[in-house]
């Protein structure tokens, strides 16, 4: 069986469920070590490791709680560790920026500590957390960041959210640019409605899903996988030649009016 990322180290954040979760399993399938990083849920965290161990993959876990100021220093404290722990380095080759929150507010109802949290979580530590995994990240690694479809067609019950992913898409393009000289790749997938507790108000919700569904070309909800798959494309040797991309994968919502 040809794994791709046999030898390859990823750090994968927000992989304790939903999208993170499918994203580490897909790579760990793929070959590569995987830091499977959590906010809060240390138990669910382990569940993914011990998933990942029993199909003969490879992993650990590493909490930080990137809501937290210091938040970016204790994740790269804790990799950094359990790195030199199971490698002697602390070098890596696969950044996955996914850790997110979604709080539904619109617009008038937003509140400033909202507003202060969504940023620190989506953009904030997405930021610092790729400053310091660059100084750690091989020539020829990826980095893939978790944007949304909402750039592009935002949610007005989620307003402070919609906004804030709208960053991480100019961000991805800079970094291309920055990284390109080192052969490191930047790309980022813009999932639509995909079915995790993030989204369970669209996806799990009957009515709400079939509404979703009207405005898709491809008529159902998205899964996890459906995402994981766009990311270990581009983060294995057949992503080499693409970089400072927006991947949507939404099942071609909202394509025409």
């Amino acid at each position: 069986m040809v794994r791709p990322l046999e030898g390859k180290i990823a750090v994968v954040t927000g992989a304790s469920r939903g999208i993170g979760r499918a994203i580490a399993e897909r790579l760990a399938g793929d070959g590569a070590l995987v830091a499977i990083h959590y906010g809060r849920s240390k138990g669910a965290a382990d569940d993914v490791v011990a998933g990942i161990t029993e199909k003969g993959g490879s992993a650990f876990a590493v909490g930080a709680d990137l809501a937290a100021k210091d938040g970016v220093k204790q994740l790269f404290a804790a990799l950094d560790t359990g790195l030199r722990a199971r490698t002697g380095s602390t070098q890596f080759d696969i950044l996955v920026n996914n850790a997110a929150i979604a709080p539904f507010a619109d617009f008038a109802s937003t509140t400033e500590q909202v507003l202060d949290e969504i940023y620190t979580v989506n953009v904030r530590s997405v930021f610092l957390a790729t400053q310091e995994a660059t100084k750690r990240l091989r020539d020829g690694g990826r980095i893939v960041n978790i944007s949304s479809g909402v750039v592009r067609t935002p949610v007005t019950d989620a307003a402070a959210y919609s906004a804030l992913k709208a960053p991480i898409d100019n961000l991805t393009k800079l970094l291309a640019h920055d990284l390109g000289p080192r052969s490191i790749t930047v790309n980022a997938v813009a999932p639509g409605v995909i079915d995790t507790d993030m989204a369970a108000a669209f996806a799990r919700d009957p009515a709400a899903a079939e509404f979703v569904k009207s405005k898709q070309a491809l008529k159902r909800i998205g899964k996890p996988e459906d995402i994981a798959d766009v990311v270990g494309f581009l983060s294995g040797p057949s992503g080499r030649w693409v970089t400072g991309q927006i991947v949507e994968a939404s099942g071609g919502s909202v394509l025409t009016f």
